[in-house]
């Protein structure tokens, strides 16, 4: 769907106009697209700051040299990372108002802002001043976003700080134009198992099996097409009226069709035959996509409405993921990443049933992640803002333009942006991020 406002406030023609009338001015963001690079952040002015006592510099500073990223020292800066890992105290937040102010102001267009924080620091003082870091980041992306640029936070358990290994794969994506709808958001990282090369021959994903539910269109079809250009080979999943779609998808990309019910009895054992055939060995990367709207209020909301939609959504995955493990077809060190959305954190009027399903997956994750842990396997959620997809182009103007520009970058986001932030989690080098949900929304204004 054309979002005309963005073509208008990035024309020079009309551009002055739109500014005349006072209108949002979002920016045409830079995107990444296809493979993961060897060196992903290679050409990329990279200013790396660290605030006196910070834990993370050397590892920071190993990492980004290892991603190629262009040291500076003076902007325009394309990335900027600061270390406040070292904080002792709430006075040492003024460094956030001298020098970090002094290096934002030389941001370019686009550019990239990633702080860190401390995920254990020692005594009241110091886990104020890790929190206020929080808020600040917040703050900043609503301010930045007008250029088009972003501000997200990582919490470090010194430990963590400490390792490039497990910083790469964060560093490689929220420095990067991958993350070009991610802002003002915070992940914890842990230190992280079967840590990987992110780039191998083929691919990041090349030899590994990955399975996306709701595969034949929309995030679904866009997250089957990532993965399977990091020479993943991807067995598309998506209901049998969606046949010739999820066909033309799969001969696409040299994959598999598998033209299924999710909430069948027999879902999980389809999809353990499925992957546990002479081509393939098992499942290392899970994406439950797949998921409806059945938008009522609550009062008018029939049992139909409500249960098909906790069917799909929520009992679904559950139940699929019960079969998986009973069988034994999750690799060690595999990926799972569940569909929530903007809709269970803020919730939304005329969507009880579909927030709460939603909102039910980011509690799965936190929980399932644990009982997986010592095997190597993360699980985790991304939650969608407003994306421009078929479903939310048959929206009413008025209710799709408001859900386009209630975001600090005043923009919809596209189905690649999702598909970018799971490519991310199913990394092997991203192994320390779990149990976690990573909004990709453009920094709604809606929600926590």
């Amino acid at each position: 769907m054309t979002d005309t406002l963005l073509q208008l406030a990035n024309h020079p023609f009309s551009a002055p106009l739109v500014r005349a009338l006072g209108l949002p001015q979002p920016k045409v963001l830079r995107r990444s697209q296809g493979a993961f690079l060897p060196k992903e952040l290679a050409g990329r002015a990279t200013l790396l700051l660290a605030a006196p006592g910070g834990l993370a510099e050397a590892a920071c500073r190993a990492a980004l040299a290892d991603l190629g990223a262009q040291a500076a020292t003076t902007g325009p800066l394309h990335a900027l990372v600061i270390d406040l890992t070292g904080l002792a105290s709430v006075d040492d937040l003024n460094y956030l108002h001298g020098t970090a102010r002094a290096a934002i102001g030389q941001m370019a267009a686009g550019a990239r802002v990633l702080l860190l924080a401390s995920a254990d620091a020692p005594g009241v003082e110091a886990a104020a001043g890790a929190r206020a870091v929080e808020g600040f980041t917040r703050a900043l992306a609503k301010e930045v976003g007008r250029r088009g640029a972003t501000a997200n936070l990582l919490y470090l358990p010194a430990e963590v700080a400490s390792s490039a290994a497990n910083l790469t794969g964060a560093l490689a994506f929220f420095c990067s134009d991958r993350s070009a709808y991610v802002s003002g958001q915070a992940l914890r990282l842990q230190p992280g198992r079967g840590l990987a090369s992110p780039v191998q021959p083929g691919g990041a994903f090349a030899g590994k099996t990955a399975v996306v539910t709701g595969a034949a269109g929309g995030i679904g079809a866009a997250t089957a097409r990532r993965l399977a250009a990091d020479g993943a080979h991807v067995l598309c999943v998506d209901v049998p009226q969606a046949q010739a779609a999820l066909s033309s998808l799969a001969a696409e990309l040299n994959g598999q069709a598998l033209a299924l019910d999710i909430t069948a009895a027999d879902a999980g054992a389809q999809l353990v035959a499925a992957t546990t055939t002479a081509a393939t060995s098992g499942i290392d990367i899970l994406i439950h996509n797949a998921g409806i709207t059945r938008d009522r209020t609550l009062q008018r909301m029939s049992d139909a409405e409500w249960h098909s939609v906790m069917n799909v959504n929520l009992r679904a995955v559950i139940n699929i993921d019960r079969a998986l493990d009973a069988a034994g077809a999750l690799n060690a060190n595999a990926r799972e990443v569940c569909l929530a959305s903007i809709s269970g954190i803020a919730g939304n009027a005329g969507q009880t049933n579909y927030s709460a399903s939603k909102a039910a997956l980011i509690g799965y994750v936190q929980a399932r992640s644990v009982a997986l842990q010592a095997r190597g396997i993360t699980v985790n959620a991304v939650a969608p803002g407003f994306i421009e997809t078929a479903m939310t182009g048959r929206m009413p103007m008025m209710i799709r333009e408001a859900g386009r520009r209630l975001n600090a970058l005043s923009q919809g986001g596209q189905p690649g942006d999702v598909a970018e932030a799971i490519a991310f989690l199913a990394r092997g080098d991203a192994s320390g991020v779990s149990g976690q949900t990573l909004r990709v929304c453009g920094q709604s204004l809606l929600g926590a």
